[in-house]
């Protein structure tokens, strides 16, 4: 072998070494924006939790949406502790950044749907400064056979904002929104999309066994896909979270699995699920950046203590249609 080649082979070699390792960084049920060339990802944590890159690689801690609870959050919600916040959902319409986000007490439906907006993500920005718009939606235990959490908004064809939303319970809900997003449309219509069984011996304060939460809805095509997330997270290696999709021609469905199967009869195409390396991936959201489409969504890291941690996928269409992940 030549000296020359040799050499360029082991710098080649010693500069791949060399490379900075990436950290996977802390979050759960993550949301992405961009604006101006930077990433701006939101999830659950005190105060909704915030961090922004510019590759979507190298992340920076930015300080919460909230430094303290809504007042309004502690008073609709007695279970709610710690200003910690739920399962935010980002969206940018006509120059204002919309934030919902859940108020909750675990494994109970007295929950609530809020929404914050701002004119930028950027907190260097002098027209920084996050709203509080108060309670969108509320489920009440007695009332409710649905939990008001895991909001994701829609426009559809017409532009007409739509909200999905639900956990557990009588599973996914949709309902259109008042065009200031502040409240339902009038009269109220709320529509299932998704369900799993429910055991009847669970009353409707109770969650049961039909594991099924964090909607997200993704327009691709002739088709809306309503991604969801089936069966256990937060358990770290007990987790058995997993990603299913069914689509539909309109915002309102019905949405049908691979199969044809209705999603509000437990139809569901699986996506991604856990392994031995990641355990109960899922919580995703979905979106197009440079003309390429991702899955975004939370794992938990077999090689950290089962930690959750964000996880970013190229997402692949097959020829019927239907997302796969590598």
């Amino acid at each position: 072998m030549k000296p020359l080649l040799l050499l360029g082979m082991l710098l080649c070699c010693l500069t791949a070494v060399a490379q900075p390792v990436v950290p996977l960084i802390p979050a759960h049920d993550p949301v992405l924006a961009r604006q101006d060339g930077a990433y701006y990802m939101f999830c659950t944590g005190p105060g909704i939790a915030v961090w922004s890159s510019r590759d979507r690689q190298h992340w920076t801690r930015e300080k919460p949406v909230f430094a303290t609870a809504p007042a309004w959050a502690t008073q609709a919600v007695p279970g709610f502790r710690d200003n910690h916040i739920w399962a935010p959902d980002i969206s940018y319409h006509n120059g204002t950044y919309y934030l919902f986000y859940s108020i909750s007490a675990f494994g109970k439906n007295t929950s609530c749907i809020g929404l914050a907006t701002n004119k930028t993500l950027n907190p260097a920005s002098p027209d920084f400064n996050w709203t509080d718009r108060g309670r969108v939606v509320q489920s009440v235990p007695g009332r409710d056979q649905w939990n008001a959490i895991d909001p994701n908004l829609m426009r559809d064809e017409a532009g007409q904002p739509w909200l999905t939303f639900g956990s557990f319970w009588g599973g996914i809900k949709l309902v259109q929104l008042r065009p200031d997003l502040t409240a339902p449309a009038q009269p109220e219509q709320w529509r299932t999309l998704a369900r799993r069984p429910h055991d009847p011996k669970y009353d409707d304060a109770q969650p049961g066994d039909d594991a099924i939460e964090a909607p997200f809805l993704f327009r691709k095509g002739d088709y809306y896909y309503l991604f969801t997330s089936w069966d256990y997270c937060c358990r770290g290696p007990q987790s058995t979270y997993k990603m299913v999709v069914g689509r539909a021609k309109s915002i309102t469905g019905p949405y049908l699995d691979r199969t044809g199967k209705p999603l509000d009869q437990g139809g569901g195409t699986l996506v991604l699920q856990g392994d031995k390396n990641w355990f109960g991936v899922g919580h995703n959201s979905v979106y197009t950046f440079d003309n390429a489409d991702y899955l975004v969504f939370h794992g938990y890291d077999a090689a950290d203590k089962g930690r959750s941690k964000l996880r970013i996928e190229p997402l692949r269409w097959d020829a019927e249609g239907w997302p796969a992940v590598n």
